[in-house]
């Protein structure tokens, strides 16, 4: 049994990654901020403060970090701007300095990243090893990677899990478009050429179960599908899925408008991106098809 710390347990992917872990047979312990706690079995931490239970972390096989302000909750005010990097950089900086410095620290330390790194690449094909872009996206994953670098430096394997779209009835984008395109009012955004770079959330747990044991693997990991799609393709794939029409285009200057600089980072930037290291070390995805992938989601989300 491998006792797992897992912070950012109570949101969409930390939750899912702590029952499948805790049913595969690890020990899951959560890490929670004085507000939640006390919990039987989580540590405290107080990020802002810059606080961390450091002796309740020795021994522990390995560590999955995942808390963050959503990026997508709002639009993208300087206030709102800075507190998403704080509570990613800041927070990544105390959990990676504090394990470095433990007399018995994790094997891995696997950090949450985003293919955000890459910025607006229009077509470009994306690996592991493409450069960063530019914008506050792009800035945001190249500095949340690199306050990661104390636990890689005292020796730690450390895996930075570039992110794309995950795809759940549970949480996430899915939710917040289905009501529009049960009722036939999806559309594209903007020209729809743009890419998206998705993955179901079935792998993208099983993606960051299969990086804890995968001793040979540490950098930076795109937990994505094999298939990038465009914003057209995902629009009628979607539509498909819900047999529903698809035809009211949602123009670029109304995305702005309603969401400012939010939309043209997230909404209408192009990010084609491939899982090449997860493919090059024999990961198998469950669902490499969008179309099978919102099937089943749909299915299970009736059922």
């Amino acid at each position: 049994m491998r006792s797992i710390l897992v912070s950012g347990s109570h949101g969409l992917i930390g939750s899912a990654l702590a029952r499948a872990l805790s049913s595969g047979g690890d020990r899951v312990v959560p890490l929670v901020r004085p507000a939640s706690a006390p919990t039987p079995q989580g540590l405290v931490w107080d990020p802002a403060a810059g606080r961390v239970d450091a002796g309740g972390l020795e021994g522990l096989d390995a560590v999955v970090h995942l808390a963050g302000e959503s990026i997508a909750g709002g639009r993208w005010t300087a206030a709102r701007r800075d507190r998403i990097r704080r509570s990613r950089i800041d927070a990544t900086a105390l959990l990676a300095g504090t394990l470095a410095r433990l007399a018995r620290p994790p094997r891995v330390f696997v950090c949450a990243s985003a293919v955000g790194y890459y910025g607006d690449r229009g077509d470009e094909v994306l690996h592991e090893d493409s450069g960063s872009g530019a914008g506050f996206l792009a800035d945001l994953c190249r500095d949340w990677e690199a306050a990661a670098s104390p636990a890689r430096a005292a020796g730690i394997r450390v895996v930075y899990a570039r992110s794309g779209t995950v795809l759940s009835t549970a949480g996430g984008m899915l939710p917040r478009v289905l009501p529009l395109f049960r009722l036939g009012l999806g559309g594209v955004l903007g020209s729809g050429a743009q890419y998206l770079s998705w993955i179901a959330l079935a792998d993208h747990i099983g993606a960051l179960q299969y990086l804890l044991g995968a001793d040979g693997i540490a950098g930076p990991v795109n937990l994505v599908a094999p298939h990038a799609v465009t914003n057209r393709e995902f629009t009628r794939a979607l539509g498909r899925a819900l047999r529903r029409p698809t035809p009211l285009p949602v123009p670029a200057a109304a995305l702005r408008l309603a969401f400012g600089r939010l939309a043209d980072e997230a909404l209408l930037a192009s990010t084609r991106v491939e899982p090449a290291r997860l493919l090059a070390s024999g990961y198998r995805f469950r669902y490499p098809d969008l179309g099978a992938a919102l099937a089943a989601l749909l299915h299970r989300h009736r059922g």
